[in-house]
């Protein structure tokens, strides 16, 4: 990802698509996948050797391109870091902030936001486990502002592979953050199987979250 000698940071650039198009987690989707040529994520579990490297060539590759003022190649630098292996990103943050990027770590996880539910959640577990609650709560909060009906069908996908640990942890920050009536309408793709989760969810919030969400689910008709 990072050629740091030689004095040139080489960053990957997405093949086919047209000039200016955007790029980085939040345009994943957006017109034909970008391949980032970033490591496919890991579980939490096995050992990655080449973090240290890794990290410590992105810190450098970073400083050097806000000292000379590229802030483009270097924001297109954090966007191929969003898509990372989850447990790479603590490390990262820990490098960020000593060496004054800090405000680069939080544009990391506005990136990191957009990721696919699964790997969305593998990195705030992944933040909060290293000691770094507040960052996945920040990105939790931040992933799950999109469509209601993309939260269902995420919500649908994790649920059929039988990962109840990353249901919980998505809906519960879900209806902590949007509305009653937008959570309700996420429940519209399979409200059978959807409707329990998001109340077990907001239950877990508070019993007036519950209620409102009850209410919610019946003025759009998918509780009786």
């Amino acid at each position: 990802m990072v050629e740091d000698e030689g004095g040139a940071v080489v960053v990957p650039q997405a093949s086919g698509g047209a000039p200016g198009q955007g790029r980085g987690a939040r345009f994943a989707g957006a017109g034909e996948r970008v391949e980032t040529g970033a490591p496919a994520r890991e579980p939490a579990s096995e050992v990655d050797p080449a973090a240290g490297a890794a990290v410590a060539a992105t810190v450098r590759a970073l400083a050097r391109l806000r000292a000379e003022g590229r802030s483009g190649e270097a924001h297109a630098l954090l966007a191929e870091c969003a898509h990372w292996p989850a447990t790479r990103l603590p490390l990262l943050a820990d490098a960020l902030e000593p060496a004054g990027l800090g405000a680069d770590w939080g544009t990391l996880l506005w990136e990191a936001a957009s990721l696919p539910a699964e790997p969305l959640v593998a990195a705030a577990e992944a933040l909060t486990a290293a000691g770094r609650p507040t960052d996945g709560r920040q990105l939790l909060r931040q992933g799950v502002v999109r469509p209601a009906a993309e939260i269902g069908a995420a919500v649908l996908g994790l649920d059929t592979q039988g990962r109840g640990r990353e249901v919980l942890a998505l809906l519960d920050a879900y209806v902590r953050v949007r509305p009653p009536q937008e959570a309700a309408r996420s429940a519209a793709a399979d409200p059978s199987r959807l409707v329990p989760l998001l109340l077990r969810a907001a239950r877990g919030v508070s019993e007036e979250r519950e209620w409102d969400l009850v209410h919610a689910l019946r003025v759009a008709g998918l509780t009786a």
